[in-house]
């Protein structure tokens, strides 16, 4: 009876030893989940930027192309062309007034529309085709008539694009007719011999938007 007593004795120590390192791991696991619930709590996901590319001197003008994107909307999401009248149209929206306005300023105007149907519509314009952006060149060169400008354009691309100079052309005469806001105009002088001379380098300006050269 006394070795079966000590062996019993042993046991329950054993026994309790083992329950209480077994409640200790468990304590811990539990500790330890709770740190990382409560550090994870924390964290928020990161919100989508909403910022977009857009370049905020572009003035959207009649014929160019926009590329108009509703998030989750197929059907409101297509390439719409700036009417003569300086409009576009679009499904539930309407007709809005686009030239003369930015890329970003005309998102918010469709926005604004599109909340009497759709929840937080997500709006994108994107200018997919720069079609209002012109200069004329008329007189004696090779291919007189309109073409598209690009940022650079100067005097002397716009004479290469138009296929250079006639045979006759007075090439001392040409000038830039430039018309203002207010309507006038201003003749701007290009020589295009001295200019090939060195001389007055600075007289092959950039062109603006409907600026006309004209070569006598």
């Amino acid at each position: 009876m006394k070795c079966s007593a000590v062996q019993m004795l042993a046991l329950g120590l054993v026994l309790a030893v083992v329950s209480l390192l077994s409640g200790q791991t468990q304590s811990g696991g539990q500790a330890s989940g709770g740190d990382a619930a409560g550090a994870n709590a924390g964290v928020r996901p990161e919100k989508a930027s909403n910022n977009k590319p857009h370049d905020e001197n572009f003035i959207i003008g009649n014929d160019d192309v926009l590329a108009i994107s509703v998030w989750k909307e197929p059907e409101l999401t297509k390439a719409v062309p700036v009417r003569s009248d300086g409009k576009i149209s679009l499904p539930l929206v309407g007709e809005l007034q686009a030239t003369g306005r930015t890329p970003l300023q005309l998102e918010r105007d469709i926005t604004e529309k599109l909340t009497n149907f759709i929840t937080t519509p997500e709006v994108t314009v994107i200018v997919q085709e720069v079609k209002s952006r012109k200069f004329n060149v008329l007189g004696e060169v090779a291919k007189p008539g309109e073409y598209p400008l690009t940022a650079s354009t100067t005097i002397m691309d716009a004479i290469a694009t138009a296929g250079g100079f006639r045979d006759f052309a007075k090439k001392t005469g040409v000038y830039i007719l430039r018309k203002g806001p207010d309507g006038s105009e201003t003749h701007l002088k290009f020589n295009y011999k001295d200019f090939i001379k060195g001389k007055n380098s600075s007289q092959n300006i950039k062109l603006e938007p409907n600026d006309t050269i004209i070569v006598p």
